[in-house]
């Protein structure tokens, strides 16, 4: 007697998994890779801009180079990720940032870096990022099933805040042993030992970025929707009318803008490492580390226990906490408790993240990712860049302890405007397509 068949379970297809996504594994690995590398060079640059100038104003006029470019170019940017292979232009943007590297290299080796180099090629750095999130952005749709992305997103996002946890930290130890390693070899170069340690951290990130090519270049070819051959202005701003008209995703993040851009005080971790914690680069590294530390931990919870209800007010609460800890964080006076802070304000930074980026993937269809990842990519860079320029300018006039504590004061009060003027955002329940 013959078993009877189930053709229906036989044929079902088995439930894909994340580890099984070769493109996906090389774009993570790409992904840690530039982001340790970026992390690491901005710990010796800052440090060294602080060193050189003293100066908060110069700090910030760091994050508003950056930004600048990366304003004027991330449209037109956004445009070419849904035109063109997304795989070489970010190959193209990480290539621009091993220029970087490699000119502050070459100028630290030399005993040549001044405010004025460091500045110039801060607007290279900001033209590669117009380039480098949106083709970021856009790809992973493209690499994973739809029923894995909101798990792509927070694994992203924890592991890259892995990479940050331990690249600034390392960073700042080259740094700060660079100087012995100087005293050693001044025989074979002669260069003040004082120079080494930011010649170490800019070589190591030039390697880092030289891997992260290799990987993305790896990753196999998609098919690029056809598009006009020259696109106008109706085009190119195509991603922000999108926007405009989805209530919820415009809130999002338009409230990680302005609870960023107030509250961030990346910027001003140089002078809070020297100044008032009275520590050396070590710290600094360790300082930056932090908001990673707070993260990885969230992320990887999330990863595993994705938000199913409530993703709203999950979301409004995150910034509100992320406010709370910059205020503490701007009040302490010694390392732990600064470190805690920081700390917090990266495990509720994740949980914004992770909301947003999901609702933004979700609700963009494939055709518009570039030019909508590029708008997002505006929002981040003016949250990040703009806000370092916010917080030295704000700092030179209030000091670095005012600067920090009023940002804070200033993203709680965000959080309440944002929760009364949009209440589609509030009201949002699930992750998942409406």
């Amino acid at each position: 007697m013959s078993l009877p068949t189930f053709p229906a379970l036989a044929e079902a297809a088995p439930t894909p998994r994340l580890r099984d996504q070769a493109d996906y594994l090389r774009l993570l690995a790409t992904r840690i890779a530039g982001t340790s590398a970026n992390q690491m060079l901005m710990v010796a640059l800052g440090w060294q801009m602080y060193d050189l100038t003293r100066s908060a104003w110069q700090l910030g006029l760091v994050g508003l180079v950056q930004f600048v470019p990366a304003l004027l170019f991330t449209l037109p940017a956004g445009h070419l990720v849904d035109r063109h292979d997304r795989r070489q232009l970010l190959a193209l943007s990480l290539s621009l940032q091993c220029t970087v590297a490699l000119g502050l290299m070459l100028a630290s080796l030399g005993a040549a870096l001044s405010a004025g180099w460091i500045l110039a090629l801060s607007v290279l750095l900001g033209m590669a990022r117009a380039v480098q999130m949106p083709s970021l952005q856009a790809l992973t749709p493209t690499l994973v099933p739809s029923s894995l992305l909101a798990r792509a997103v927070a694994t992203n996002s924890s592991v890259m805040q892995a990479a940050v946890v331990l690249a600034p930290a390392l960073g700042g130890v080259l740094y700060g042993t660079g100087p012995v390693l100087g005293q050693r070899l001044q025989t074979l170069w002669p260069l003040g030992p004082e120079f080494w340690g930011a010649a170490m951290v800019y070589g190591v990130s030039l390697l880092l970025l030289l891997g992260a090519i290799s990987a993305v270049l790896s990753i196999r070819p998609r098919p690029v929707p056809p598009r006009a051959p020259s696109p106008g202005w109706r085009e190119l701003t195509a991603g922000i009318r999108f926007i405009r008209h989805q209530p919820v995703m415009l809130g999002a993040i338009s409230l990680d803008l302005f609870a960023v851009l107030l509250g961030g005080a990346t910027a001003l971790l140089p002078i809070f490492a020297r100044d008032i914690l009275h520590s050396g680069p070590e710290a600094l590294g360790l300082l930056r580390s932090a908001p990673a530390l707070g993260a990885v931990g969230v992320g990887l919870w999330l990863a595993r226990r994705p938000l199913r209800r409530r993703a709203g007010v999950w979301l409004l609460v995150a910034v509100a906490l992320f406010g709370l800890a910059t205020i503490a964080f701007g009040l302490s006076r010694s390392f732990w408790p600064a470190f805690l802070a920081l700390a917090v304000t990266g495990a509720a930074d994740m949980v914004s993240v992770v909301i947003r980026q999901t609702l933004v993937q979700l609700e963009t269809p494939d055709e518009m990712r570039g030019r909508v990842s590029a708008v997002n990519s505006v929002f981040i860079g003016a949250s990040n860049q703009l806000g370092e320029f916010e917080s030295g300018a704000t700092a030179a006039l209030l000091g670095p302890v005012g600067a920090v504590v009023a940002g804070g004061m200033g993203t709680l009060l965000v959080v309440a405007l944002w929760w009364r003027w949009f209440p589609a955002l509030a009201r949002r329940n699930s992750l998942t397509l409406t």
